[in-house]
Order: C-alpha cells, then structure tokens, then sequence
C-alpha cells in the first residue's frame, strides 16, 4: 500500500471540500443549525460534507471503513478505517468565527498510519503519513525545541457538555495561565494539535473529546517528533476522550503537572 500516494490524495479532496465550506458558510441560517446535545451543533454543511468525504473516500481505498461524527451507520472495515471529522469546529462555523477544520485519519488495524487536517480560510493542509514525516503543503514540519514549560505557549479546548471534571480544569488551567507564556482557546482540537505539529504550540490538552477530533492531529504531531498520551500518560488518548500532546522537551513535565490535577 502506497501510503503516501494516497495521503496527498486525501489532501486533494479536503481541498476540495474545505472550499464546500467557505462557500456555504455565507448561506448558513440559525434554520439550519440542529442541536446532538448540550452546546454540540450540527447543521446540513457538517452532513453534506460528511457524505461526499465518504463516497470519495471509498474510491481512493474501497475496502476501508468508516468512523465518522456525523453518521454511525457506515461499514466498519476489518482491517483499515478512515475517522472522520467534515467540519470540526461547527460552533465557530455557525457564528461566523474563521476557524474550522477537516480532519481526517486512516486506521490500519489499531495503529493511525495517515492523518490529514485541512483549515480551509487561510489554506493549510497539514499531513504525514507512516514512514515519512509531517508536512504543511508540502514543506516539512516539527514540533518545537522549547525545553521549559514556563518558556512554552500551550492551547486548550474548553468543556462545552462535560462538566464532570471541569474543577479539575480550571485549576490545571489556572497553574498553567501562570507558569507557561499563555494559553489559548481556537475552537478547533484538530487545528490545535496540527499547530503543536508545526511548533506554533508547544503543546495542547483537552477532555471530552471524540476520536475524529484528535486521530489525524495526534498522529502529525507524532510525526513531527512530538508525543502523545491521554492524562494518565498511557496511550489511550484517540478513544480515552482526552489528550496531552507536546513537543518532547516538555511532555514529561507537563504530564506530571497535568497527572496532580486529575
């Protein structure tokens, strides 16, 4: 299997779809916007984009599955899966805030060989696949080389339906607002860890969050030379519904902060 090859054919197609994005985003209404739940918005863009990702991604590897936001009905392969997010960051889509993502990963039995995340407005594809390095449009990337989490810019996402450890949060927050460079909130998980990936972050944390939000981001990050774990520093962090991801210099120190507050 030519991984590269159709990496930078998935890249193609959420080129593609990302301007399915843009264009609609002027002809979205509140009629359009359905709530799955607490603050988790969902409108007719999110499911179009889903559906046409499916049918072309079906064409570029036709014995793959499918783990996706939108629909869990679809064929689960036996041996490879794409995981997909078709517009993750819906609520800044919704009100108009210019940050949003595709995201998509390949699955070859429980090891992620292919990820692509795609920010449509200012035209960023990033991707790496299994045996190569991490890209963004087609020029290398690492993760950063800052040694000290007081020298580090970190990125968060905030509990927007999960409010079971939000103490925990906020006060793990609260330490890093005062011994890091900041901390920032996009919207966007998949965004957040391809930003670790390119070293514009020098790491990201989260809870609640779902396998498309984080499958393609944290295997980029993984090949730009950054690692991954969930809060407890195991490796379940793509179905755990929570993630550390930074560059090498500080994920132990991080891990052991993150480890006292949950």
């Amino acid at each position: 299997m030519n991984l590269e090859l159709i990496t930078k054919q998935v890249t193609n197609l959420c080129r593609t779809m990302g301007g399915f994005l843009k264009n609609e985003l002027k002809n979205i209404n509140k009629s359009d916007i359905e709530s799955k739940g607490l603050n988790n918005f969902v409108t007719y863009v999110d499911k179009t984009s889903e559906e046409r990702l499916v049918k072309e991604l079906g064409k570029i590897l036709p014995e793959a599955g499918f783990i996706a936001e939108e629909n869990d009905e679809y064929k689960k392969g036996e041996v490879y899966n794409w995981i997909i997010d078709p517009l993750d960051g819906t609520t800044n889509f919704i009100h108009g805030v210019p940050l949003y993502s595709i995201s998509i990963a390949l699955k070859q039995g429980n090891e992620i060989v292919s990820g692509v995340v795609y920010e449509p407005n200012l035209q960023e594809c990033f991707y790496a696949w299994k045996g190569g390095k991490a890209f963004l449009n087609g020029h290398p990337i690492q993760v950063s080389d800052t040694a000290k989490l007081s020298d580090s810019l970190l990125a968060t996402g905030f509990p927007y339906h999960d409010y079971g450890r939000i103490d925990e949060f906020i006060a793990l927050f609260k330490y890093v607002m005062g011994k890091t460079h900041g901390v920032r909130r996009l919207g966007s998980a998949a965004v957040d860890l391809a930003y670790v990936a390119c070293g514009r972050y020098d790491g990201f944390y989260e809870y609640g969050l779902s396998p498309w939000d984080v499958a393609a981001g944290s295997f980029i990050v993984k090949m730009a030379g950054g690692q991954n774990s969930d809060f407890s520093g195991n490796d379940n962090f793509i179905f755990g519904k929570e993630i550390i991801s930074t560059n090498s210099e500080i994920f132990k120190e991080f891990l052991n902060i993150v480890k006292k507050y949950f």
